[in-house]
């Protein structure tokens, strides 16, 4: 029985997201993987959507169900980050409230009808538009991570992060941050960044996509990489204090030491220095801001401890 493809719009929260789903030739795992939850982060978009038009002619076992874009609005309205109608990060709002404004609803339509039921979940995303980043896979602590580390430690790319449950994680509410509160091997992986589509991250996308589905046990030929890969301990968000302009002294990538100096913020018009931003562990620097113009508390990097 060759493989079965199903292309069709799934009604999430009154929104009309695109849904493909590949069923294979013999039983196996259900996977589910999700692009767009940000709106501006294209390269995973790009990756999804050529590896699904890939899968339909191999061989596999299981079934497979894939969204190119989730946040839909959000890529029409060219929105980095946020939901336009309610100005809410996707990202921060799984499982979601059906009685919430739209991100809350569209967080909660896609875990139940796509997350939840899944024997594994891969969201898949890069730096948003003034976001450089190093590649990188998180996944989370909790009772599906044994499976979940071998998924992040097969898409091959430099940096795996284990994030621990609790009140000092560096960001909650996420969509396989929901999976794993609900027993889902579920990983993040991020390759790409800064608004680009650039064929090298495409192409690593699908390269962990079908690494994936080989460690999974559905099919042969993804190459599991020999990518020597360093495990993180801990994920720090530096943010500044105050609104201003975010010079950064560091690079995406860049390992760095404890009380080095990773930028400052200071004045519009340059005049008065708000603050030097140090690190507060020696680690490598995972995602960097690259617009100057921060907001109180910005978000300014991300740190990953080594």
């Amino acid at each position: 029985m060759p493989t079965t493809v199903n292309r069709r719009t799934l009604d999430l929260a009154g929104l009309e997201v695109p849904v493909v789903e590949l069923t294979g030739a013999q039983d196996g795992p259900l996977l589910t993987v999700i692009a767009g939850v940000h709106g501006c982060e294209y390269v995973p978009m790009a990756a999804v959507r050529r590896w699904t038009r890939d899968l339909e002619h191999r061989e596999f076992s299981g079934r497979i169900r894939a969204v190119p874009i989730l946040n839909v609005t959000a890529f029409r309205a060219r929105s980095p980050f946020v939901v336009p109608e309610d100005g809410k990060n996707l990202n921060r709002c799984f499982p979601g409230n059906p009685d919430g404004t739209l991100a809350d609803r569209l967080a909660y339509a896609a875990f139940t009808e796509l997350i939840t039921g899944s024997d594994a979940v891969i969201d898949a995303h890069c730096g948003d538009m003034v976001e450089a980043l190093e590649p990188f896979a998180l996944y989370e602590a909790g009772s599906a991570e044994v499976t979940a580390r071998d998924m992040a430690m097969a898409y091959g790319l430099g940096y795996v992060i284990r994030q621990e449950r609790g009140p000092d994680r560096a960001v909650a509410g996420t969509s396989s941050g929901a999976a794993a509160e609900a027993g889902i091997p579920a990983i993040t992986a991020e390759v790409g960044g800064c608004g680009l589509v650039e064929a090298w991250a495409v192409d690593t996308h699908e390269r962990g996509l079908n690494a994936v589905l080989t460690q999974l046990g559905m099919t042969t030929g993804g190459e599991i990489t020999g990518t020597e890969t360093t495990v993180l301990s801990r994920f720090i968000w530096p943010r500044c204090q105050r609104a201003g302009f975010w010079d950064a002294a560091v690079t995406a990538g860049e390992k760095v030491s404890e009380g080095q100096v990773l930028g400052t913020v200071s004045s519009l018009d340059g005049s008065e220095l708000y603050e030097t931003i140090t690190a507060p562990s020696d680690g490598v620097i995972i995602f960097l801001t690259t617009s100057p113009a921060v907001a109180d508390d910005g978000l300014l990097l991300g740190l990953g401890a080594v």
